[in-house]
């Protein structure tokens, strides 16, 4: 966990105590909407649907056990009992009261945590893989280098005003869980054939109305450079994005029409002037920041801890828990947890106060006092003893946290869609509970398997609907709520961007075409092991199309309907 110095916690206080003089005089009238607007855009204030959204910096989603219980107060006193994580690995309020946001910051950086740069035209929250220092197949442990990209990034005077929001995602592990492919720019850490560390640099990837998976424009940048070349992109996209239409302002538009090989010039020819310049790394600089971080004090433990596999043989429950929710650990005797946010009948996402309350002793607990945030909307546990996984597994399950379904269908992602969001076009979380009542069946589910549902409520793709294998976004038909819904898209390694099946269809008629499609995915696979992405890549769309919209075809009942007729 890094652990603030007096520069920083300076740095929130004062933001703080400015945020709350520029608030006063708004309310006094002294202060106009126009003026106000850029201020509180700043400390993470929205103006929603229905009240103020605020959205709080998890940077690059760890969370002290302390901090964690702060949110939960702030859930209970300033808002209606219940936060929202979001696939940035921040957590959104919906309900506070305008005057009392100074307030709410002064309490998050009581606890050092701040509101900064989480919207506007600015670096958002740097995010990374949710199982960062842990994961076997880590390369490098990508905190320390977040934490310096945060440092660079905050209040960076260059970039406080950029053509549009700009937003980085650093891997460091062979298998990107950080989704870096669909980010402004996306590191990944690797060594060279010497040995060295560094970063293979992807830039203008990103979702919402125009969605392009990033170009790769340098393979290896030795780590030393990282902020001078990250200058060097930013300084080019200030130069020369679009500020004269906001839909075609993002980086990525730039990229594509200037050329990748033309941007990646524009780029080196930027970076010749501050390559080896003030802002080059050194090591005494790294060792500074990583000092800033607590790590947990590791026992020596056995590879398999005995009382684990005796559970695991005789608890079929937890077995099925363990399978979905728990992933290995680099070091012996301890694993990975993730605490499902995901049950049937809540928002994805959603976490009351009590719950947080409950997480954060669990942290203390099972996982010295740390706890993760990840892009799908959960969270982690990252360091619990194997020993401990069945005593924790049995008071999850009490909190309603305990749903074995990571990596499956009921794992759905999904932004607050209309029901908060004033840009949403339709609801997302009604049809993310009516997918999720349809395959309310674990039996089902496990003979789906591996499978991403991913809902928008608008074409700025808060839910990464581009993305999964399945996604449904949300659009306006004549003032009423349809749903287009894309298959064969895919994060990691090798991201993809799904393809529309079709004519977009009712809210209640979302359900079953989900189903339709898992119909076919079924008959048409190979094996139990040929996932759903699998066959999509392997036969294509047609199939599925024609499924569901074959007008010249009797279509085949759905599954509901295929057991009540049994």
């Amino acid at each position: 966990m890094y652990i603030y110095d007096e520069i920083d916690q300076r740095i929130v206080d004062d933001r703080v105590a400015q945020f709350r003089d520029q608030t006063s005089r708004f309310l006094a009238g002294s202060l106009s909407e126009d003026d106000f607007r850029p201020l509180r855009l700043q400390n993470g204030l929205y103006i929603q649907r229905f009240a103020p959204m605020l959205r709080v910096a998890i940077p690059y989603g760890l969370l002290a056990s302390r901090q964690l219980r702060a949110l939960a107060y702030i859930a209970r006193k300033w808002d209606r009992g219940y936060a929202h994580f979001s696939t940035r690995q921040n957590i959104q309020y919906n309900w506070p009261k305008l005057e009392d946001v100074p307030d709410i910051l002064e309490k998050l950086a009581s606890v050092q945590m701040h509101a900064i740069q989480t919207s506007g035209n600015c670096i958002r929250n740097t995010t990374v893989d949710h199982f960062a220092g842990v994961a076997p197949d880590e390369i490098v442990d990508p905190l320390v280098w977040c934490e310096i990209i945060r440092q660079w990034s905050a209040f960076h005077p260059e970039f406080a005003f950029l053509p549009r929001k700009f937003k980085i995602a650093v891997s460091g592990a062979e298998t990107d869980r950080a989704a870096i492919q669909v980010h402004d720019i996306g590191l990944q850490a690797q060594y060279d054939d010497k040995g060295n560390i560094g970063f293979r640099v992807y830039v203008g990837g990103g979702l919402g109305r125009t969605p392009i998976i990033g170009t790769v424009i340098r393979e290896f940048l030795p780590w030393q450079h990282l902020l001078t070349y990250l200058d060097a992109v930013l300084r080019v996209y200030n130069r020369y994005g679009r500020r004269d239409n906001k839909y075609k302002a993002r980086i990525k538009i730039l990229v594509k029409e200037t050329k990748p090989e033309v941007f990646r010039a524009q780029v080196e020819a930027e970076w010749a002037h501050l390559k080896d310049g003030p802002a080059t790394l050194i090591e005494e600089e790294v060792e500074r920041i990583t000092k800033r971080f607590t790590r947990p004090a590791y026992q020596k433990l056995d590879k398999l801890a005995s009382g684990y596999v005796l559970a695991l043989g005789r608890d079929k429950a937890f077995a099925s828990w363990a399978r979905r929710n728990v992933q290995a650990h680099k070091v012996a005797g301890y694993a990975a947890v993730t605490l499902s946010l995901k049950k049937t009948g809540v928002a994805p996402g959603d976490m009351t106060d009590a719950q947080m309350e409950a997480v954060a002793d669990l942290a203390d607990r099972y996982s010295f006092g740390e706890l993760r945030v990840s892009h799908e909307q959960n969270l982690i546990l990252a360091d619990v003893r194997q020993s401990d996984l069945f005593e924790l597994w049995q008071q999850a399950r009490e909190l309603g946290l305990a749903t074995p379904n990571i990596g499956l269908l009921t794992n759905i992602i999904a932004c607050p869609g209309g029901d908060f969001c004033s840009l949403a076009n339709a609801k997302s979380l009604p049809v993310a509970d009516a997918i999720t009542r349809r395959f309310d069946d674990l039996d089902y589910l496990y003979d789906i398997g591996e499978l991403d549902l991913n809902i928008s409520g608008c074409m700025n793709s808060c839910g990464h609907h581009h993305v999964g294998h399945i996604g449904v976004l949300g659009v306006d038909k004549q003032g009423a709520e349809f749903y287009q819904i894309s298959i064969g898209g895919a994060q990691g390694n090798k991201a993809a961007l799904g393809k529309v099946l079709g004519p977009s269809v009712s809210q209640a008629e979302v359900p079953g075409v989900v189903e339709k499609l898992i119909d076919l995915y079924i008959e048409r696979r190979d094996s139990a092991e040929e996932r759903f992405i699998d066959v999509v890549q392997r036969i294509g769309i047609e199939p599925f199309k024609e499924h569901v919209y074959g007008g010249h075809h009797k279509k085949p009942a759905g599954r509901g309907e295929q057991l009540a007729a049994a």
